[in-house]
């Protein structure tokens, strides 16, 4: 049987080598190390939709570069999360976790100074491979170097990282590009991630399995990387090719195929990528399935409020910014207090309570109109904060907390693999079914508002516009036709994220259910 273990080296011979010995057995400084490093990645995938338009009009970039700006950090990121953990559950998760914050600080600041909308998409891509050697061993240390009774704690703690520097993109990302330059959202990753290289030098330790020597599962690694980049693929470009056209169903349908080969293939190998063994515990696959829900919600989300704050009431990405901080504020007491809650009455009370939260999120957005007062929105960010935090810290005990310590590493891999498969999900489904909606009602509701018939049959070609919440105006437009068109366009957007807030809500009753029922009772 494999085994885990942590390098504490030999008995010291002095007092300072003691007092290293010490610092790297100590597991508060390892979480306090890896937040650093998760911290970095989390905050970099949430600034950047902030910075697209800025870069597009630097580079002159079309929309379908500017999707691949995203796109390429997305697709590089899922197909290589697993093998980042498994390489250092083998070879070393200080090591490999040391080698992405290195890579993925370079890489960013090599998109700033890229020069050309290419560069930015390769150092885009890059950055993916060096942020999924990083994400899966953060959990990895954590799970090599907490006992089980403070691991709940610690997850919390990681899930209120993750959570905040998320709901904190938005902010950062703004004041960045409004008062210095878009660049500045790249090199930001610089003195993050110098710190976090120093730091968890100092204090990590090493960790990895003795399993003696075996080959490495080199058809695995290419089946899975292969697999998730054609679902990944075409769950993002679903949008733009529609979700029923052929190209769509055969990317998706050629990664599940290639998944399904996968999953079969690893129960054949001595040494498998991804041990299957993983998913005979039911808690941890309720955890995987309820993570990639919860993702879904809180990325697609993200994503319409952003649109709906910054183009249909004007505010400034800044002002959105700060009027979602409720949103980070609530993950922040969430996570914590979802550990708390899970070590002490168990995954299956926290996760639904979680789902119901979002849940009730999505549905006080329902009262949303063009005119609401921001006495509408804060409840619904906070409820939404607080769902998020407790479900992440909920369902990351469940995955990582009920696998074996040796498999620490894929299992955060898969953990972070679901994650970017549903925020992925959540951002293209929620993205098309907002423009079909759109489609279907901006006429009706042009005219509705006092645009001519004639006119509003026209502006319906600028459906797409108005599904990101920008209203098809001119300068040439008489002042009453004009705030027409605005409150007419803004409405129907509105109807898109009515639709897309019942489906989600819809989907966390569902989550909770499953949860409810998937999970087992806590031992007593």
């Amino acid at each position: 049987m494999p085994s885990t273990s942590v390098d504490h080296s030999t008995l010291p011979a002095s007092g300072k080598a003691a007092a290293a010995a010490g610092r790297r057995a100590n597991p508060w400084l390892t979480l306090c190390a890896v937040a650093f490093g998760l911290f970095m990645v989390q905050l970099d995938g949430s600034v950047v939709a902030i910075a697209n338009p800025a870069i597009g009009e630097a580079f002159g970039a079309d929309t379908a570069q500017l999707q691949w700006v995203t796109n390429a950090y997305l697709l590089a990121l899922a197909a290589t999360l697993i093998l980042g953990g498994k390489l250092g559950d083998r070879f070393g998760r200080r090591t490999y976790y040391l080698v992405g914050v290195a890579g993925f600080t370079v890489a960013s600041v090599a998109i700033g100074l890229s020069g050309s909308i290419t560069g930015v998409i390769a150092f885009r891509a890059l950055q993916g491979v060096f942020g999924g050697l990083l994400m899966p061993n953060t959990l990895g240390l954590l799970r090599a170097v907490f006992p089980p009774r403070k691991f709940g704690m610690a997850v919390g703690i990681w899930a209120m990282v993750s959570a905040v520097s998320t709901a904190l993109g938005p902010i950062v990302g703004g004041l960045l590009v409004e008062h210095v330059t878009w660049e500045f959202v790249f090199y930001i990753n610089a003195p993050i991630g110098v710190a976090a290289l120093l730091f968890s030098m100092f204090v990590l330790p090493e960790s990895k399995n003795s399993t003696g020597h075996h080959r490495f599962d080199i058809p695995g690694v290419l089946l899975l990387a292969a697999g998730l980049l054609c679902v990944v693929f075409g769950v993002v470009k679903g949008e733009s090719w529609g979700w029923t056209s052929a190209g769509t169903w055969a990317a998706v349908g050629a990664g599940v195929l290639l998944l399904v080969l996968f999953g079969w293939y690893e129960t054949r190998v001595e040494h498998p990528l991804l041990p299957m063994r993983l998913f005979r515990n039911r808690s941890l696959t309720v955890g995987a399935i309820i993570t990639a829900l919860n993702f879904f919600v809180l990325l697609g989300v993200i994503f319409f409020v952003m649109l709906y704050l910054q183009n249909v009431r004007g505010f400034s990405p800044v002002e959105a910014g700060v009027r979602t901080l409720p949103l980070s504020l609530a993950s922040l007491v969430a996570s914590p207090l979802g550990a708390v809650l899970t070590q002490r009455l168990g995954a299956r009370f926290t996760m639904p309570l979680g789902m119901v939260l979002q849940a009730a999120a999505c549905f006080g957005m329902l009262s949303w109109q063009t005119d609401s007062s921001y006495a509408t929105m804060w409840p619904p960010f906070v409820a939404l904060g607080l769902g998020v935090g407790m479900v992440l810290s909920a369902s990351s005990d469940a995955i990582v907390g009920n696998a074996p310590v040796q498999d620490g590493g894929v299992a955060g891999g898969l953990q972070a693999t679901t994650l970017q498969i549903g925020g992925a999900l959540g951002t293209s489904v929620l993205v098309s079914l907002i423009s079909a909606k759109v489609g279907a009602t901006l006429t009706g509701e042009l005219t509705g508002a006092g645009v001519p018939s004639a006119l509003a049959v026209r502006l319906q070609e600028a459906e797409d516009a108005v599904a990101m919440g920008i209203s098809p105006v001119s300068a040439d437009m008489p002042a009453g036709v004009r705030a027409a068109v605005i409150e007419g366009s803004g409405q129907a957007f509105l109807n898109g994220v009515h639709a897309a807030v019942v489906l989600t809500g819809a989907l966390c009753l569902v989550g909770a259910a499953v949860a409810a029922a998937g999970l087992r009772r806590p031992a007593k």
